[in-house]
């Protein structure tokens, strides 16, 4: 009669088991097909805060604090590698352009990344925390 009541318990571990496994996955997988904002404040004066669209095979646009620049995130467990082209060339206040190679020069420096919740985080020479879009 025991073993009668055993199995729907197990059916039930099973299952709360199984639907675990997506959310563990989706931890340990880098958000292709996505919109992520970096964690920072707008500078004075601007509404604009750093953002980056990942497609669905790595490649990236980064749109900084004035400039833009296009590149590849190539992404192996745990470790990555940024590749960068060529920012744009607009016109920038000299606040903004310090910003730019300053974010440029953090990216071209990492080396890993991790989850943190919903926090996408690269790490290298700088840490940058990046949010996933909420629209």
């Amino acid at each position: 009669m025991a073993g009668g009541r055993l199995g729907p318990r197990v059916v039930l571990c099973i299952l709360m088991a199984a639907s675990a496994v997506p959310a563990l996955a989706q931890q340990n997988e880098f958000p292709l097909d996505s919109e992520l904002f970096l964690d920072a404040r707008p500078m004075p004066g601007s509404k604009r805060i750093p953002n980056m669209e990942v497609g669905a095979n790595g490649a990236m646009i980064l749109e900084m604090w004035c400039n833009r620049v296009e590149g590849q995130l190539v992404v192996a467990g745990d470790t990555m590698t940024v590749v960068l082209g060529q920012p744009t060339d607009r016109s920038c206040r000299p606040d903004q352009a310090q910003r730019d190679t300053d974010l440029l020069a953090a990216m071209n420096a990492v080396t890993n990344w991790r989850r943190d919740g919903d926090d996408v985080i690269f790490a290298g020479a700088k840490t940058l925390r990046f949010k996933p879009a909420t629209h």
